[in-house]
């Protein structure tokens, strides 16, 4: 929907493309970040910008919506509720509300429905968990995202320790998706409430209608507050779970925690309502004031599965299905500053939904990896293993910082920032040693490397100490912790490869970058004897890349360097022996090395828009033999952060969905969402044909590696945000042990074959 006359050009310096919709109390447009990023912009209508009470209920969906963003919101960039025209800008979502899906489609039936039921639950719990009642869920205000549902729309939300607002008598509200509490005593309000909205919301999704339609609003709201629900076209296994939501009494209605636990337990196929209709035109309108496409201009998207849904089915892409891919999707771009801000959910214990042996695709159960389950036979555990979570401290504790780690044994490296090395006891998370590092960490930095008598780390220093070098290599022995030696490094990598790797552990060399950057360094990693110097060619600045137990030298222009558009990036392979490069083999670039497929170095490559990397578009593999580079287009540009396993590229987007590719041919695999926020990896299982991903905060998601079929995935351990664009794994497995590293210096391990229970 193109700007009407009258419309501003600008709000709070981000330009304006489009109207998205226009409500009761504001209109929402789609706005441009400097950066290029699309964001949904909503302006409270002018003759509300002088009601107080009107602005009260604005700073209170401004709190609420900052305090609840994540996976399953919209998350708030910026806002001004104090300014002479309050507004508020979100992140853009794309997808149609469920109104508009229902309306253009029909009902939700089978499976599709369940994903909806459950997906729509988990983000109410989420929404609870960080303390906030959302007091207006209805159609209009889920979006059907290609990642799955988002619950937006705050406006009259109140946190759950606050009291509400009074509204001078106003019931403020839409009547068929209200509580009774709502509109009996609007005071009393909390989290149960919006289970009764939920139950609303399931209704509709499964029937077309609501549950306490009437003729008008009067007669629907009488209907909610004395008569029993409509439930007869409800499908029976989701009605009997549905059913309880309704009762009249919050205290007879189940928690959302509890609500998720049965629904989970439904069948994978709930079957259709029979005689399903369309409701007509309702009694209460539901503007579309919200920040998707109207829809007129949105391609109906298909509902995500639920983060722990068994088997969910995978999500297509447009150019397989030959739907166009909506306006949203086109106008996309990618926002990456040091840290993607996602408020980490308030309960931090440790949760994880199991799914059973026989869980499927679809009904009475299948195969493909379903045999592969891990709790294979033979898994390992250290002698008196116990799961464990420990802090390791750094050497700045009042800086945030994650850890990465290394597992040798029943010996676990970890290091990163404020953190040269530690060693932990994997059995029961006790520490060794621990080497700090005086300096502010760096985004990206962490361990070097292990060998078997030496670890590798970073130390930084102090910025109080400018005589002392900015970045070093420190040589640890493994066993007693003590420094064995250390040397200046360059730190220009990331300009080269894009990732933060000034120095490489290749069987028992180190190489590294010298101070200067102008050189490469190789040492025994032990001994600290040099055994080799090799400059860098010509005109040009040199990261160094492994490929196995193979070295290669990733070079770049430094006129490109210069002007941050690397272009023409080559590669020579490193003779480890000599240092000797062999002969440049060019790549399409800019590039980021990500992995291995055989013996190949594989490389994605990075599709920019002006300055900002919008994701990746084309993948390269190099031979090991021939040094040949092979380009290869992908289908489309994939956003996220890129890793590598079992020979397989994988890009994890900042809401959960994954996607594998196929180095060799750039065709998808599969494509998984999670519903777990800001992943990075992923890790292979040892021999249990899984792979583990995780996030900053430390929720671990696991996948089949055949198909992507989701295992299970486990609550927040750490308070963290949803961590850097871009990150390397976090996981380590080490037999049946998974160790993951999280926000603030968190490392916690559990057995693969007992996740750690909900609760």
């Amino acid at each position: 929907m193109s700007l009407r006359g009258g419309d501003p050009e600008e709000i709070g310096g981000y330009p304006l493309e489009a109207r998205l919709g226009s409500g009761g109390m504001g209109t929402v447009f789609l706005g441009r970040s400097a950066s290029g990023r699309p964001v949904a912009i909503k302006l409270i209508h002018q003759q509300f910008a002088d009601d107080d009470e009107f602005r009260i209920r604005f700073r209170q969906e401004v709190a609420a919506a900052r305090r609840v963003s994540g996976a399953f919101t919209a998350a708030v960039i910026d806002a001004d509720p104090e300014a002479q025209h309050p507004w508020m800008a979100t992140t853009f979502i794309e997808g149609p509300t469920l109104a508009q899906r229902i309306t253009e489609q029909g009902p939700f039936g089978g499976a599709e429905l369940r994903r909806l039921a459950i997906g729509l639950t988990e983000a109410l719990r989420d929404i609870h968990r960080a303390g906030v009642v959302h007091r207006d869920l209805k159609p209009s205000n889920v979006v059907l995202s290609p990642e799955g549902p988002r619950v937006i729309d705050f406006g009259i939300s109140r946190a759950a320790d606050q009291q509400t607002l009074t509204m001078t008598g106003r019931v403020i509200g839409t009547p068929p998706f209200m509580s009774p509490e709502q509109l009996q005593t609007p005071r009393g309000v909390g989290p149960r409430s919006d289970v009764f909205s939920l139950a609303t919301l399931l209704v509709y999704a499964a029937t077309g209608q609501g549950p306490f339609d009437a003729d008008s609003p009067y007669m629907t709201a009488y209907q909610v507050v004395h008569e029993p629900p409509s439930l007869g076209e409800v499908p029976g296994a989701l009605r009997a779970v549905v059913e309880p939501c309704l009762a009249k009494d919050p205290d007879d209605r189940p928690s959302a925690d509890e609500l998720l636990v049965r629904l989970r337990d439904l069948p994978s196929d709930l079957g259709g309502a029979a005689g399903a209709v369309i409701a007509g035109p309702r009694c209460t309108r539901e503007t579309d004031t919200q920040h998707h496409l109207p829809a007129d201009d949105a391609t109906p998207a298909p509902t995500a599965p639920a983060p722990v849904a068994p088997a969910p089915t995978a999500v297509p892409d447009a150019a397989e299905t030959g739907t166009p891919a909506p306006l949203g999707r086109r106008l996309r771009r990618r926002w990456r500053p040091a840290l993607a801000a996602a408020l980490a959910v308030a309960a931090i214990g440790g949760g994880v939904a199991v799914l059973r042996a026989g869980d499927s695709d679809g009904p009475g159960g299948g195969t493909g990896d379903q045999g592969q389950d891990i709790a294979a036979a033979g898994a390992r555990l250290p002698g008196g293993f116990e799961p464990w979570r420990k802090t390791v401290p750094g050497g700045r504790a009042d800086i945030p910082d994650e850890l990465r780690c290394e597992a040798r044994g029943d010996a676990l490296f970890c290091g990163g920032g404020g953190v040269v090395a530690t060693r932990i006891r994997l059995s029961d998370g006790s520490r060794v040693w621990t080497e700090k590092s005086p300096g502010v960490p760096m985004q990206g930095m962490h361990m070097v490397g292990v060998t078997d008598d030496t670890v590798l780390g970073f130390r930084l220093a102090a910025q109080d100490d400018p005589a002392n070098p900015a970045t070093e290599v420190v040589a640890i022995d493994a066993d007693k912790g003590r420094e064995l030696w250390s040397v200046q490094s360059g730190a220009q990598s990331t300009a080269v490869t894009n990732r933060t790797q000034d120095a490489v552990v290749v069987g028992t060399t180190v190489v590294t970058v010298d101070a200067a950057n102008s050189r490469f360094e190789a040492r025994r990693a032990h001994s600290g004897k040099v055994t080799w110097k090799q400059p860098f060619p010509a005109g040009r600045q040199c990261a160094p890349v492994t490929a196995g137990t193979r070295l290669y030298a990733m070079c770049a222009p430094r006129a490109e360097l210069a002007a941050t558009d690397v272009r023409h990036p080559d590669l020579r392979a490193v003779d480890l022996t000599s240092g000797s490069l062999g002969e440049p083999v060019a790549v399409r670039g800019p590039a980021v090395p990500v992995g291995t497929s055989g013996d190949s170095l594989v490389l994605l490559h990075e599709r920019h828009e002006g300055p900002a990397m919008v994701g990746y578009d084309g993948v390269t593999r190099v031979d090991r033999d021939t040094d040949e580079a092979t380009y290869t287009r992908l289908p489309k540009t994939y956003d996220g952060t890129p890793g590598m396993a079992d020979g397989t590229v994988f890009v994890t987007g900042r809401t959960g969905l994954v996607t594998a590719l196929d180095p060799a041919t750039g065709r998808k695999k599969w494509s998984r969402q999670t519903g777990v926020e800001g992943l990075s990896g992923p890790v292979s299982g040892d021999g249990d044909g899984l792979l583990y991903f995780s996030s900053a905060s430390g929720r671990v998601a696991a996948l089949t590696s055949r198909k992507g079929e989701q295992r299970w995935s486990t609550n927040p351990r750490a308070d963290g945000l949803a961590g850097e664009v871009g990150a390397s794994a976090r996981v380590s497995v080490e037999g049946s042990v998974v160790v993951v590293a999280a926000a603030k210096n968190t490392v916690f391990a559990f057995d693969a074959t007992k996740p750690p229970k909900s609760g």
